[in-house]
């Protein structure tokens, strides 16, 4: 009798939803914890390790895990062999970032503080005892670390003038070499030439000729600081007693973790920290960082937000306030609902026909006549990828918006209605203010959602490397039809289309820690902005 009273009084599934919530909590927290562990330790300068193997052989790394190998497993042995996990690095000697050592075979084991690590440019980092500094043809000992460290920091400073010289200042020429291209094609599309358009034509020759000539000039002196940045190179002795050389203008950093302290190792985490989240990839993307991945993903989601709230409002304020509640608009709602669960790959299917091949193409030919056939609109770009998701989107703000107007009370239309205002009016200064935390609900979802799909961006404009940013110095500065790079196709590329699978893991728990934090950033603000809104109607029914 009990029993069957406490299960009608409805505890056990109090109990039970509890029960759910507090799991889920639990399954959130362990994987953003799996996340962090896996993907923040890897900006950690770890100890570099030498073993000394039982068949004298010398292996210097970081042990970056360890297991138990299950075949050796038996009654007398239930410990089994134990194997460690050495990253070796040194791939374009080695073969191989990685290696397995198991315990028996090792001898001993110490932690040199002369072992350097060596980050560079391509390749993975080289892992050695820097032995020697070449200059041109000298080969000379190294002085001390101190030379060691300004060598490289002036390699470093040598290589930020030729990026800037190379994006800059030889990009600009190229820029305005292109614009003069097209705008002499355009002037000669028709095969007829005026003379007005003769003369134009011999002033866009000459400003060729002359940009030309500023290119061949910017292009000598990049030749020259190339060389030097060759000239001068390390040479690194590795643990098995082979020795290899590398440029300087190949190495980004140099340190010994084994010779730091505390703070100083802090302050190389916080420096490789930042790296990440403020460079450019490389090495396939498992090197280097991820900044274009970044402002690529949140300016996805402020196009695609410009372009769902408009219309999804308006269409549900249609909806609402002005359809004829009958059969037609219960159809359109069917509709909606059911367009929500249309898989996403589907929208990217007809974004890519409708608005890169019909309507982007539309646009070229209306528009960029002179930069046909390369297409300038009519291929993937962010906008295509934004319209795309706004339509994938645009059901979920529908429904939230309605659900938010609905919640209005029937006495605030009855009485801005009493006071003389229209119908327009009632809804733009009394309905639309009261429901903006609903409508903002459905914001939060729509851009929740459109900031990890994927699927469709791989057909509208995502794309593997784009350094280059849709904004620069360029009119209009804001360009919406380059493709760009996406934290969440970052994460497929590297986690399965990889040539180094293992050295891309960390990276890709990071790059899916980035993710996590940009999705609830933008969720934090638009929340706030919510709640502030409801505090300020709170007569609302919200």
């Amino acid at each position: 009798m009990r029993l069957t009273t406490f299960w009608r009084s409805g505890e056990p599934f109090i109990w039970m939803t509890a029960a759910g919530v507090a799991l889920s909590l639990l399954m959130v927290g362990g994987m953003l914890l799996l996340i962090m562990v896996n993907g923040l330790g890897q900006f950690w300068p770890a100890a570099l390790t030498e073993h000394v193997l039982t068949t004298g052989e010398l292996v210097l790394g970081q042990v970056v895990g360890k297991e138990v190998i299950p075949s050796t497993v038996t009654p007398d042995r239930p410990e089994g062999q134990l194997r460690f996990r050495l990253r070796v690095g040194n791939r374009d000697v080695l073969g191989s970032d990685y290696r397995w050592v198991n315990a028996d075979d090792i001898a001993s084991t110490t932690q040199p503080k002369e072992a350097a690590f060596i980050e560079r440019r391509e390749w993975g980092p080289a892992y050695g005892r820097i032995t020697a500094v070449v200059e041109g043809e000298v080969e000379r000992p190294v002085a001390s670390w101190q030379e060691i460290t300004a060598l490289v920091g002036e390699a470093n400073e040598l290589r930020e003038k030729i990026e800037h010289l190379e994006r800059d200042e030889i990009g600009a020429i190229n820029h305005r070499i292109e614009a003069a291209r097209l705008a002499r094609q355009a002037l000669l599309a028709d095969g007829t030439v005026s003379p007005e358009e003769a003369a134009e034509d011999r002033l866009i020759t000459e400003r060729l000729s002359d940009l030309e000539r500023e290119y061949q000039e910017k292009t000598v002196v990049l030749e020259q600081w190339h060389r030097e940045a060759g000239r001068k190179a390390l040479i690194l002795t590795l643990a098995n007693g082979k020795t290899t050389r590398i440029s300087l203008d190949r190495a980004l950093a140099v340190s010994r973790p084994n010779a730091m302290g505390p703070v100083e190792k802090l302050g190389f985490y916080l420096r490789n920290l930042w790296n990440f989240v403020s460079t450019e990839p490389r090495e396939a993307n498992t090197e280097g960082g991820i900044f274009p991945a970044i402002f690529g993903t949140v300016l996805m989601v402020f196009v695609m937000t410009a372009a769902v709230m408009p219309f999804g409002v308006m269409a549900a304020v249609y909806l609402r306030e002005y359809a004829t509640q009958g059969l037609v608009v219960r159809l359109v709602r069917i509709a909606v609902n059911n367009l929500a669960g249309v898989p996403s790959i589907v929208f990217g299917v007809f974004g890519l026909a409708f608005f890169v091949y019909a309507l982007g193409g539309t646009i070229d030919q209306w528009f960029f006549p002179e930069a046909l056939p390369n297409p300038t609109y009519g291929t993937g770009g962010i906008l295509w990828a934004s319209l795309t998701l706004a339509l994938l989107t645009v059901p979920v703000v529908i429904v939230a918006t309605e659900e938010g107007l609905s919640a209005v009370p029937k006495d605030f239309r009855e009485g801005s209605v009493g006071l003389g205002a229209t119908k327009f009016e009632t809804i733009r200064h009394v309905i639309l203010p009261c429901a903006l935390p609903g409508i903002l609900t459905g914001l939060i979802l729509a851009m929740a959602r459109a900031a990890g799909e994927v699927a469709p961006l791989m057909l509208t404009g995502v794309v593997k490397l784009a350094p280059a940013l849709p904004l620069d110095q360029y009119l209009p500065f804001l360009h919406l039809d380059r493709k760009f790079m996406h934290l969440g196709f970052h994460i497929y590329d590297v986690g399965f289309q990889s040539p180094n699978v293992e050295a891309a893991k960390p990276m890709v728990y990071m790059t899916t820690l980035i993710l996590i934090l940009v999705v609830v950033l933008l969720n934090w603000v638009a929340v706030s902005l919510r709640n502030r809104l409801r505090r300020r109607y709170a007569t609302s029914a919200v």
